[in-house]
């Protein structure tokens, strides 16, 4: 995941007064309707946490035919990207060869479930903005992958503590400052997501 601008209309930098949007219940799931800019910044950004995902099992090594069929991972370590390690974290920290041994059988499906569901966000929000109307599962998904784009810049982000003012520690000029009101307003819209479902 890259500092690159973030999509908008003055010159790279969207505006946060526009990134209000918010889900609402509809009869089977949610609906929200999002600005072109508002669908740039999601659309990229779940783009390249999945993008992460999948180049990053790629390099992994190759699996015997069997192990592949079974959807056995060559991984047996821990990512070294720390945001890779963020999504992918260990099952056991304090036992290597149980936590070597977990990733072996269950890193595949976890990273399969990752790309579905950013395939799910990217296939239901238009690249130009527009009303987005989900399912129920479809929901679970956007859930999924909002909540994998805040792991994501949380990392990148150094964010420790939710409650922190985050605002207090990125200067105007850091091109990093944009993100912080990006990953706040997505947990916004998880929130408005998840009382939709409620």
């Amino acid at each position: 995941m890259t500092w690159d601008p973030l999509p908008g209309d003055d010159g790279g930098r969207v505006d946060q007064p526009g990134l209000a949007a918010s889900f609402h219940p509809v009869p089977g799931g949610a609906a929200a309707f999002f600005e072109q800019p508002q669908a740039g910044v999601i659309r990229s950004l779940v783009s390249q946490v999945a993008e992460l995902v999948s180049a990053d099992a790629e390099a992994g090594g190759e699996t015997g035919d069997l192990e592949a069929e079974l959807g056995l991972s060559s991984h047996a370590q821990a990512p070294d990207d720390p945001v890779l390690a963020r999504l992918l974290p260990d099952a056991y920290s304090d036992d290597a060869e149980a936590a070597a041994e977990f990733r072996r059988y269950t890193e595949e499906t976890l990273r399969s479930g990752k790309i579905a569901s950013a395939q799910v966000v990217l296939a239901s929000l238009p690249a130009g903005g527009g009303e987005v109307r989900l399912s129920e599962p479809e929901c679970q998904q956007w859930l999924r992958a909002l909540n994998d784009v805040r792991l994501a810049l949380s990392v990148r982000l150094g964010i420790t503590d939710e409650d922190d003012d985050l605002t207090e520690h990125f200067a105007v000029e850091d091109p990093r400052s944009a993100y912080v009101w990006v990953y706040q307003w997505l947990a916004y819209l998880q929130d408005s997501l998840l009382d939709a479902l409620t």
